[in-house]
């Protein structure tokens, strides 16, 4: 079976899930913290390098403050879980914003947990603009492009997995992710099995990867 060196996640679905479970919207995010870490072991199972996580977005940051705290709050949470598995932890986002969790600061440098390993990424208050602003407009050149981005440490996704349905990046790494594979998952992400995972790594040894050639 051929492997994603690099696989991204959309965990999308939280607030629908809750409305569907009787709860309200802000707390879907607590449900969608034990997927995260199954995915993590899943994702080892195979063998995969990298993974990273779509935690909240700048564009998420209109929506209610009950919404926000939860979220916020569910990312820390996330991350603190994370940090306890033989990963080397990279967390990017836009740490001018009072949005960013000061908890998460010390891992806006990777950061080698236990054995290392793994490359876990978590985007945390992340803008797809922010992330592009330093990019020189007469740049041509690939790695001179890369290298202008906040988040390139983070290598080139080959397949990226959205939960929820949706069928859109909204904003996900965009030079990352020009040539990835999507799968989508109808499944809201708090309902996350591992016969989710299985089935988009079999699709995934399915594609023709050409990278445009």
């Amino acid at each position: 079976m051929r492997i994603p060196r690099h696989i991204g996640l959309i965990p999308d679905g939280n607030r629908r899930w809750a409305q569907d479970n009787g709860l309200n919207k802000q707390d879907g995010y607590y449900y969608g913290l034990n997927p995260g870490l199954a995915a993590l072991k899943l994702a080892q199972e195979y063998g995969i390098d990298e993974i990273t996580y779509y935690g909240f977005t700048t564009d998420n940051c209109k929506r209610p403050k009950v919404q926000i705290e939860s979220f916020v709050k569910a990312c820390v949470d996330a991350v603190n879980i994370i940090a306890k598995e033989n990963v080397s932890l990279l967390v990017i986002g836009n740490t001018k914003s009072s949005v960013f969790p000061k908890e998460l600061l010390k891992y806006t440098t990777r950061t080698n947990i236990g054995n290392g390993g793994t490359k876990v990424n978590f985007l945390v208050n992340y803008g797809w603009d922010w992330d592009i602003s330093k990019i020189n407009v007469n740049s041509s050149d690939r790695r001179t492009i890369m290298d202008c981005l906040h988040s390139r440490d983070i290598s080139r996704i080959d397949l990226i997995l959205r939960w929820g349905g949706r069928k859109r990046l909204s904003g996900f790494l965009p030079v990352q992710s020009v040539y990835s594979d999507i799968y989508t998952i109808d499944d809201m992400w708090p309902d996350f099995t591992p016969e989710q995972f299985h089935k988009a790594m079999k699709w995934y040894n399915a594609q023709d990867v050409t990278l445009g050639g």
